[in-house]
C-alpha cells in the first residue's frame, strides 16, 4: 500500500450510525401519492406488454418525474453515504409477483441485474429454507434464519424488497466501511496495511470448469483513488478447507475480527427494521451489511421473504484487477439467466444448489 494511501477518507461515505439514527430523513425517502400512482402506470404498462424477467429494461418501466428523483438518489447511493430505503409503496396493493416487477423496474433505473448464482439466478430470494451455511458448503446465509456477519456481495449495488417480515428479529443492519477503515487507520495502521493485502475466499461450490475453487483478493482496495472494499469473512474461513489455500496468520485473524468488531459497534452500525414494502439500496465499495437472527411465522404465506437484486451500475465501469475475477463468475451465470418462482416448493429447488 502506498503511503499517501495510509490518509483518512473525508466524505459522506464516512459515516457513523449512531449520528444516522435520529436522521432518518437522510437515508430514507418516503413515496408520495404522485409518485406511487407513476409506479401503478409503470407496472400496468409492463404488464400490457407481456414482458418478463429479466428481459425487462428502464425503458419498459417508464417513469415521469420519479425517474429523476432516482437517478438522484442513485447519486447519492454511489458517491454519497451509499445507503438507501424507499418507502411507502402499499404492499397490499400489490401481489408477490406484481412486487418483483415493481422492484426490478426500479431496479432497472439504477442498472443492469447481474447473476447471483450458477443457477442464474437474477431476482434472488432471501427466505429461510432451513440450511446450514457453516455445515454446507453449497449452502448461503440467505437460506437462513440465523445472523449474518457484516460483509458485501459481488456487484456495485445490492439491493433488498421486503414483502414478509418476521414474527421477530430479522434486523437488516449496515456499517460504513470507510469509516471502519479510518478508525483501524488511527488505531492500528498494521492491521489496515494487512488487509491491504490478499485474501483467499470460498467459492462455495460455484466454480465454472477449470477454475479455482476459490479466489483471491483484498478487504480494502485502492484503485484510481477510489477505496473499493470486499469483505465475507465466512468464505474466507471456508476457503482454509483447501490444502494449497494459505493458513491465516494470527495477526490476518486479528486484523479481521478487529474489522468485525467494529462494524458491530453500536458506534458504527445503524440498524433499522424492513417493513413490508421497503427497499433498500447499498453501496458494496463502502457499505457492509448484516442481519440478525429471527424467529419466523408458522403460517407459510406470512414468513419472512425478500427479494434481492445485484446491480451493475455505469458509475463504476473500471474495476480493480482483484474482483474481475470474480466478476466474471457474475457474467457467465448471466449468460443463462433463470425466471423468477414465487412458488415456496419451487424456490427450494431454484435455490439449491
Amino acid at each position: 500500500m502506498k503511503e499517501m494511501e495510509l490518509e483518512e477518507i473525508v466524505g459522506r461515505s464516512a459515516w457513523l450510525g449512531r449520528d444516522l439514527h435520529d436522521k432518518e430523513d437522510e437515508w430514507i425517502y418516503r413515496l408520495n401519492d404522485t409518485e406511487i400512482a407513476e409506479i401503478d402506470v409503470a407496472l400496468r404498462h409492463l404488464q400490457a406488454t407481456g414482458r418478463q424477467i429479466p428481459d425487462i429494461g428502464k425503458e419498459h418501466f417508464p417513469l415521469k418525474h420519479f425517474a429523476r428523483t432516482l437517478r438522484l438518489l442513485q447519486t447519492e447511493i454511489e458517491n454519497g453515504l451509499g445507503i438507501l430505503l424507499i418507502r411507502g409503496l402499499p404492499r397490499d396493493r400489490y401481489s408477490a409477483e406484481e412486487m418483483g416487477l415493481i422492484y426490478w423496474g426500479i431496479g432497472a433505473h439504477f442498472g443492469r441485474a447481474v447473476a447471483q448464482n450458477a443457477q442464474g439466478d437474477v431476482l434472488g430470494h432471501v427466505r429461510d429454507l432451513g440450511r446450514d451455511q457453516y455445515k454446507d458448503m453449497h449452502a448461503r446465509g440467505y437460506q437462513t434464519a440465523s445472523l449474518l456477519p457484516f460483509h458485501n456481495d459481488s456487484c456495485d449495488i445490492v439491493g433488498l424488497c421486503c414483502l414478509e417480515t418476521a414474527q421477530s428479529g430479522g434486523l437488516s443492519a449496515v456499517a460504513s466501511s470507510v469509516a471502519v477503515y479510518n478508525a483501524m487507520l488511527r488505531s492500528r495502521p498494521d492491521l489496515v496495511k494487512v488487509l491491504a493485502q490478499p485474501f483467499h475466499a470460498d467459492r462455495r461450490g460455484e466454480e465454472s470448469e477449470g477454475q479455482k475453487p476459490y479466489y483471491v483478493t483484498p478487504i480494502f482496495i485502492w484503485h484510481k483513488g477510489r477505496m473499493f472494499n470486499r469483505f465475507n469473512r465466512t468464505f474466507i474461513d471456508s476457503a482454509q478447507r483447501f490444502d494449497e489455500v494459505p493458513r491465516l496468520t494470527k495477526l490476518q485473524i486479528e486484523a479481521l475480527d478487529t474489522m468485525a468488531a467494529y462494524c458491530k459497534d453500536p458506534l458504527f452500525r445503524l440498524d433499522m427494521k424492513l417493513e413490508r414494502g421497503d427497499m433498500q439500496f447499498v453501496n458494496n465499495y463502502c457499505v457492509l451489511h448484516s442481519r440478525t437472527a429471527y424467529v419466523d411465522h408458522g403460517e407459510q404465506d406470512r414468513k419472512r421473504h425478500l427479494l434481492r437484486l445485484w446491480l451493475r451500475t455505469a458509475a463504476f465501469t473500471d474495476y480493480p484487477a482483484s474482483l474481475r475475477d470474480r466478476y466474471e463468475d457474475m457474467d457467465k451465470w448471466r449468460s443463462s439467466p433463470r425466471p423468477p418462482s414465487y412458488n415456496f416448493v419451487t424456490m427450494k429447488e431454484v435455490t439449491t444448489h
